[in-house]
């Protein structure tokens, strides 16, 4: 029995992840249990209570537990109140993962640490990212991501870092369902056009884990990753394609520069991931972003 932990479990990849492990439990005899972390108890699937910044608890439910793999999908993700919460952000961006990767390391088990496109900042690539490029964060909540995927790497613990970028999915509070709401209400709106990457539906991203994990696929091939669907877009791009499969036609969407937004933090102007390293390692395929789009849309009942 390999025993999965999965941190987080609230969150939209933490969700997604909750229906891939019930959709598993239920269609085949796998030696696969998962545990989630702070969410009501559905579909059998045991759940328990976990301060990650607590090492000596982490430490213990790793034992009593025997987990074999985390999945940390737990972050401090609020790009802005991060400038205002430093210390925070650090705890759990960077110290957390730390703190997992230590009790993992007792146990030779594996960490799958989800991190971001925001490790990259000030730098102005315009060819896909791959994963050993430098990373210059502009911004906390950046670079509490980088702290913690360097804290996971020089921990000696097995791992898999996945960065991904532009999360969306039918939970939470996300880009997507934001746009819906106001191509729905608003009869003109402005999105910026100078910010370039790829959206990334959660649920395509918990499969990949599930896939990886479920495997055995990481030993061996342990390092970092790029994941997010294929293509390329802007939030302008991505806005109208919203507004299209969802038919709100009548609003008037116009492109617009980053600056009519001013932010404390500096966006990643070109985030798009080259991700040959993932495909090729692991053997998966990867839906263009607009196929995704349609699907979650689907699932939200909000196609005509």
């Amino acid at each position: 029995m390999i025993n999965v932990l999965v941190t987080g479990a609230n969150g939209q990849l933490g969700n997604e992840l909750r229906l891939v492990a019930a959709e598993q439990q239920k269609t085949c005899s796998s030696a696969i249990r998962y545990l989630f972390t702070d969410v009501t108890e559905q579909d059998g699937v045991e759940t328990l209570h976990l301060d990650i910044t607590d090492s000596e608890a982490v430490g213990r439910v790793v034992e009593e537990k025997q987990i074999d793999v985390i999945i940390n999908c737990a972050a401090y993700t609020n790009v802005d109140a991060a400038e205002d919460n430093r210390e925070l952000c650090f705890r759990l961006n960077a110290e957390a993962p730390r703190i997992l990767a230590a009790a993992l390391k007792q146990r030779d088990g594996l960490l799958v640490h989800i991190s971001t496109d925001y490790v990259y900042g000030k730098e102005l690539y315009n060819t896909p990212c791959k994963e050993d490029m430098q990373g210059t964060p502009t911004g906390v909540y950046g670079e509490s991501k980088l702290a913690g995927e360097r804290n996971v790497i020089s921990s000696g613990c097995r791992y898999i870092i996945i960065r991904t970028a532009w999360l969306y999915s039918e939970f939470g509070r996300n880009f997507v369902k934001t746009m819906l709401q106001l191509t729905a209400t608003k009869p003109k709106l402005s999105v910026v056009f100078d910010q370039v990457g790829t959206p990334t539906y959660a649920l395509d991203l918990a499969r990949v884990i599930a896939h990886i994990v479920e495997n055995g696929m990481a030993r061996g091939n342990e390092g970092i990753y790029h994941y997010s669907n294929e293509g390329v877009c802007s939030w302008y791009d991505f806005t109208k394609h919203i507004a299209l499969l969802a038919g709100n036609m009548e609003c008037d969407i116009q492109p617009c520069h980053s600056s009519e937004f001013p932010s404390k933090v500096i966006r990643p102007a070109y985030s798009v991931f080259d991700k040959t390293k993932i495909k090729q390692t692991f053997g998966i395929s990867i839906p263009y972003w607009t196929d995704s789009l349609k699907q979650c849309l689907e699932r939200m009942d909000l196609m005509l």
